[in-house]
């Protein structure tokens, strides 16, 4: 009997991929140069679940492959308020570092490539985002996911308090 997955309960059909970057790679040996390809991968389901991978292979089609793969192995779940965040954050990853603030219904997405990728994935419809220091789209997408997985809605601050969501409020 297979066991139930219960970290990953999400359909396939449901999850949309993206690419975000390819990179050619080497690796020089005796006989000369191998060349590889990395592929960046976001993949979410456009209701609050995102996850980013990457794949290396000889090939661009197995490392989109592998990076979908190892990006479903990555998923979590984001805390959303309507179309957008409940609150401003700042992400760190590495030399990146993003900033992400939830914008007005009809503002849409305001957000460089990387970053943006990610952002749709997860389904949110209005928020700007600036990236503040690295370009480097490993950086600045590991830094988006940072930020997003550090979001707290009322429900759990009221709870990582011990009062009720009315008492936060008061």
């Amino acid at each position: 009997m297979a066991k139930p997955n219960f970290k990953n309960d999400k359909k396939e059909s449901d999850l949309k991929e993206r690419l975000v970057a390819v990179n050619r790679v080497s690796k020089t040996v005796k006989g000369g140069r191998i060349f590889k390809f990395a592929a960046l991968m976001v993949v979410g389901d456009g209701k609050g679940s995102v996850g980013v991978g990457s794949g290396k292979s000889g090939e661009i089609p197995d490392a989109i492959r592998k990076g979908i793969a190892d990006a479903k192995k990555n998923i979590f779940k984001v805390s959303l308020r309507g179309g957008t965040i409940p609150h401003g954050i700042i992400g760190k990853y590495g030399a990146g570092k993003v900033l992400l603030k939830p914008a007005p219904s009809g503002t849409g997405v305001l957000a460089g490539g990387p970053a943006r990728a990610v952002i749709e994935a997860v389904g949110i419809k209005d928020l700007r985002a600036k990236s503040l220091r690295s370009n480097n789209p490993y950086n600045v997408v590991k830094a988006v996911m940072q930020g997003l997985n550090s979001l707290r809605n009322i429900e759990r601050v009221a709870k990582d308090r011990g009062k009720t969501v009315q008492e936060v409020f008061n």
